[in-house]
């Protein structure tokens, strides 16, 4: 009776094992290939270097993509934070027309973004504006504005009724009621959101292929690579943009699980 309940437990988690190691195996190549030379699939071990690094540190045309995606992606991210949050806002204050805006927020992120990348190239071409980083900030806050959004409103939906009803009571307008009692109970959502928003934009190409004018972001720059093949200092990149992501990852969780369930927790 108490050999299966452990069969079934050391099976799920050799399961378990075998799909991390598959999955994120692939993720440990580029940054041992950026320590280590590599010939013929066989990496040698004996001659860590940091060239690769310095490559990279020299490669101008990758530093100003890059550049261009962290502007994109902070124009995208301030726009987005504000936009979701007063959309949040209103939406949980019961205004009219709730159902047709939350459909409206969550259409460009639910479609392919092809689709979205093509409506937003027509109706840029209609309105006569021509493809620019306006054009792609504007693609990069309408595709990641439903995760800010979502993020707030369930943070708005979490939030005690009477914190709001006490703050009333006790006289506050409702302008210090938003700014001393309802945003530092949304800043922990806000951030989080932020952080998410930011890791979609920077990492987004369909859209961006198709909105973007003569200054390209690094996605688009490594995709236009693809047909010639990456140089060295690639996997450098690609390793710092790994480390990255995995601070992005820890700091978005840190934000956006609530103090009192990581209390329990802990």
């Amino acid at each position: 009776m108490i050999v299966a309940p452990r069969l079934s437990t050391i099976l799920l988690a050799a399961v378990t094992t075998l799909v991390a190691v598959l999955l994120y195996s692939p993720l440990f190549v580029p940054i041992v290939s950026s320590f280590f030379p590599v010939a013929r699939g066989e990496v040698d071990w004996s001659s860590p270097t940091v060239s690769t690094y310095a490559a990279l540190a020299g490669n101008h045309e990758i530093l100003a993509a890059l550049r261009t995606t962290l502007v994109v992606g902070l124009c995208t991210v301030v726009l987005a934070v504000v936009s979701g949050t007063l959309l949040a806002l209103y939406y949980h204050g019961r205004g009219a027309g709730r159902s047709l805006l939350q459909f409206i927020v969550f259409l460009p992120f639910l479609m392919p973004p092809i689709i979205s990348g093509l409506a937003l190239l027509i109706f840029f071409r209609e309105i006569g504006l021509e493809r620019s980083l306006l054009t792609v900030v504007i693609g990069h806050t309408v595709f990641v504005l439903a995760i800010v959004y979502r993020t707030v409103l369930t943070r708005l939906q979490s939030m005690s009724r009477t914190l709001v009803e006490a703050s009333y009571d006790l006289g506050a307008t409702k302008w210090q009621t938003f700014w001393r009692v309802i945003l530092p109970n949304l800043s922990s959502a806000m951030i989080g959101g932020a952080i998410l928003a930011f890791a979609l934009s920077f990492d987004e190409t369909m859209i961006t292929i198709l909105v973007t004018g003569t200054q390209t972001t690094l996605p688009v720059r490594l995709w236009a690579m693809m047909r010639l093949g990456f140089s060295p200092d690639i996997n450098a990149l690609v390793a710092l943009i790994l480390m990255f992501t995995v601070l992005l990852c820890a700091l978005a969780a840190r934000f956006l699980i609530p103090r009192q369930v990581a209390t329990q927790r802990s």
